[in-house]
């Protein structure tokens, strides 16, 4: 330790995987006690990174001022008025209840009657344009899949906390996301009964939220992304009527694409035989970056796939009492189920093996679990995820202008008292 440099107390000797963490990202010794006495881990972490998004998560008051949502925003972390994150630590099975289930809008929610709506599929590669009303949907064969759905940006505040480099949009932690049962048709039956053309390049999904960009929500998806058999249109979420602020009547749900490419309040779909173009997949829902050189018509790489990720079930930051826990968290890859989490207490240097709960069914998240003896001090816990196939969670990610899809094990900073 350099000459003058103040003396650590017990409580700051136990802070030793924390310095180590902040020695890895040049902080000095003395820099590293200065700032622990005077804010903890979380003043430390910040300092790593620079202005981080650890001090803007906010605390829902008892009495949460009106919101733009059907449901009750209390239980969330509001992110302006078009995001409500869903508080991971508040989940404890493998499906997300209802009234936990993450909201992201383009405008605020909208009350659809589902005996006035209409579902209209049209474009020059089908040879029968249709109407469908509610009860013609429900009429269909239907299917029932568990899967996740996750925001694009999802993890996008930890550019910042982990890189030091804001990403632009809602500053999102790990809650963007949620794992529910959806009932509903498969899309590609109603492109099949409207019958759709071999010569089919492009159908685009458009919602009926019309404040929304470009006079509703809309997304394009490679046809056959849209013949997939597990490519839904949704009408029940957890065995109850899709809710007003997840689509109701209908919403598109694309299992392992970003959360964009589900649409909410299905009014339109349109196949077309070519490659269309609109502002998701431009301007915006686009890696944009030294790493990503423009596609087609876009500015970068267009945003479809989502990637393998885990997340703890704490708060951010996080408080326990010295002693064992009993810790959990979710993980989900679209390309396989997950066959392995790890965690690490030591800033990466030593990983152990959660235990998975469970059998993960169909395109569902996979929940893990793990005790960890927790010391007085301030503590930093990792997770990463492996699926089926040998993906893994990457050591680093490429930083992109709108930061999406980050998925490197992230620091998490515990105080233990």
């Amino acid at each position: 330790m350099q000459e003058n440099a103040p003396s650590p107390s017990a409580a700051e000797q136990d802070a030793e995987p924390l310095w180590e963490y902040a020695a890895s990202r040049g902080m000095s010794r003395r820099e590293f006690l200065r700032l622990l006495v005077a804010g903890g881990s979380a003043a430390v972490l910040a300092a790593c990174v620079g202005p981080s998004a650890l001090s803007s998560t906010p605390t829902p008051t008892a009495t949460p001022p009106a919101a733009p949502w059907f449901k009750d925003p209390a239980p969330f972390i509001r992110r302006d008025d078009k995001g409500l994150e869903t508080r991971l630590e508040t989940l404890h099975g493998v499906i997300t209840p209802n009234d936990l289930f993450f909201v992201r809008n383009n405008s605020v929610s909208i009350d659809v009657s589902a005996s006035d709506w209409r579902l209209s599929v049209e474009g020059d590669a089908v040879a029968e344009p249709m109407e469908l009303t509610y009860d013609d949907v429900k009429a269909l064969p239907s299917r029932t899949l568990i899967s996740y759905l996750e925001c694009a940006g999802n993890h996008r505040a930890l550019f910042d906390v982990v890189q030091g480099r804001k990403a632009s949009g809602t500053q999102w932690m790990t809650g963007a996301v949620g794992n529910g049962e959806w009932v509903g048709v498969a899309l590609r039956d109603v492109l099949t009964l409207a019958g759709i053309h071999a010569s089919a390049v492009s159908v685009l999904l458009v919602g009926l939220d019309a404040d929304s960009p470009e006079g509703g929500f809309r997304y394009v998806l490679p046809a056959e992304k849209a013949m997939d058999p597990d490519t839904l249109l949704a009408y029940v979420l957890n065995g109850e009527a899709l809710p007003k602020d997840h689509g109701f009547p209908l919403r598109a749900l694309v299992p392992g694409w970003v959360g964009s490419a589900s649409v909410k309040w299905l009014g339109r779909i349109v196949a077309s035989s070519r490659q269309l173009w609109t502002r998701n997949n431009t301007t915006s829902y686009v890696l944009i970056g030294d790493r990503y050189p423009p596609e087609g018509e876009a500015q970068g790489k267009p945003v479809t796939e989502q990637i393998i990720k885990s997340a703890l079930a704490l708060p951010w930051p996080a408080e326990l009492a010295a002693g064992k826990h009993r810790v959990h968290g979710y993980a989900h890859s679209p390309a396989a189920p997950i066959a392995r989490v790890q965690w690490s207490a030591d800033g990466g240097r030593e990983w152990a093996d959660a235990e998975l709960s469970g059998r993960q069914a169909d395109r569902s998240w996979a929940r893990f679990e793990f005790v960890w003896d927790a010391a007085r001090g301030e503590r930093v816990l990792m997770t990463r995820a492996t699926d089926a196939v040998g993906n893994t969670q990457p050591d680093s990610v490429p930083f992109n202008e709108k930061g999406y899809l980050f998925n490197q094990p992230a620091p998490h900073p515990i105080r233990v008292t």
